[in-house]
């Protein structure tokens, strides 16, 4: 992994914390929803040039000046998100300039990729074929700019499901992984700065509060749900989704980078940055701001992104660990059904229960995976580190 990626990356950094700051100022279903489409969207974005890094050496000049644009690009279309869906009045059209922004930024892309693809025919062919979804996707999501409401939100998820959906259907059979330890750091800088948005997210509920011992004991659980996360992650399930790709080779690994990586870590990135709307709600309530106290009960979407986020964070585990070993984890498909159980009891007790419960469950889900999986986590660990030992 270079400077440059992670510079680029930075913009992403800000990308995350605008959708979810727009889904703080909307926190109803359909602003959950339009940050989660939002999400989606600038997932894509990145997805796409991950691939790219891969197959062509960031410091390499023309790359460059690829990522320098789209970066560019991308940081337009983050300041432009909370007018994603909704113009302000006055200056550009909102919703268009955004529209205009992922077109360009994806249209560099595959122009990118194919003047980096000199001399390996599949690989091109298979950029042709891409173009048709992308350039489908694209054109619904500006029909979605010039409609509001319901229409629009509906529209964006075609959009979306038109370029997924296509990319997923033109098959792999052109792509390359070339190097599986680099795509596989990409995508685990990812997560890490994902998980970096939770944290932020526990201050940013509290900012212009006095310290009380209820924020402390907040701080304190955000800081232990976002560890356990981490070590979800990690621990060995990072490592071995490696190793796995690097023992592919071909299509094989083609696809298990499209489907383990570009596909099954959406739902982990959205299930922390739905957590992270949770959590800055929740502190809310232990500061005592607009009028809460800790011992009200949470309203709203806060306790359903708070609950709903882990959940879907262990739901896109499961399906990766799946796609990656054909196996599922038991200890991880028990700690989803509590999740599940576990939600409406958080609007029944007070904030600071129903955050301490989640914090709870989630030490006691990692606490079990130790002591369940201790010698194959040995095991694995060894492997991972034993080229370091030498």
């Amino acid at each position: 992994m270079t400077p440059l990626e992670l510079f680029f990356d930075l913009v992403f950094v800000y990308a995350i914390t605008q959708v979810t700051q727009l889904m703080a100022a909307d926190p109803t279903v359909r602003g959950v929803v339009r940050g989660m489409l939002l999400l989606a969207l600038l997932w894509w974005c990145w997805c796409a040039y991950s691939w790219l890094g891969n197959r062509v050496h960031a410091d390499d000049d023309g790359a460059r000046i690829v990522l320098f644009s789209a970066m560019a690009v991308m940081l337009v279309a983050s300041v432009t998100i909370p007018e994603a869906f909704d113009d302000l009045p006055g200056g550009l059209p909102g919703p268009l300039v955004f529209a205009g922004c992922y077109l360009f930024v994806r249209v560099l892309h595959l122009v990118s990729y194919w003047r980096f693809s000199a001399g390996d025919a599949a690989l091109r062919k298979q950029l042709a074929v891409t173009c048709l979804p992308m350039l489908s996707g694209t054109v619904v999501l500006v029909t979605a700019s010039f409609t509001s409401g319901l229409t629009q939100t509906l529209l964006w998820a075609l959009a979306l499901a038109v370029d997924y959906g296509g990319v997923l259907l033109t098959g792999v059979s052109g792509w390359r992984v070339h190097s599986a330890v680099h795509f596989a750091e990409r995508y685990a800088l990812i997560v890490l700065i994902a998980l970096g948005e939770s944290i932020v997210a526990v201050g940013a509920g509290v900012a212009d509060l006095p310290v009380s011992w209820s924020i402390v004991f907040g701080i304190v659980c955000g800081l232990v749900i976002a560890a356990a996360l981490w070590w979800a992650y990690f621990d060995v399930v990072a490592p071995v989704a490696e190793q796995v790709l690097h023992s592919a080779s071909g299509a094989r690994r083609a696809a298990l980078g499209r489907d383990s990586f570009t596909y099954l870590h959406l739902p982990m990135i959205a299930g922390i940055i739905l957590l992270a709307l949770g959590l800055k709600k929740t502190m809310n309530y232990l500061g005592g701001a607009d009028g809460h106290t800790p011992g009200e009960h949470l309203h709203g979407v806060g306790p359903y992104a708070l609950y709903g986020g882990v959940l879907l964070y262990v739901l896109g585990h499961i399906g990766f660990r799946l796609r990656n070993l054909g196996t599922v984890n038991k200890v991880r498909a028990a700690v989803a059904l509590v999740l599940v159980a576990l939600t409406p009891v958080a609007l029944l007790v007070p904030a600071w229960a129903a955050l301490g419960i989640l914090t709870g469950t989630c030490v006691l889900w990692i606490a079990v995976e130790v002591r369940v999986y201790g010698g194959a986590r040995r095991e694995i660990r060894d492997r991972v580190h034993a080229p370091a030992e030498h």
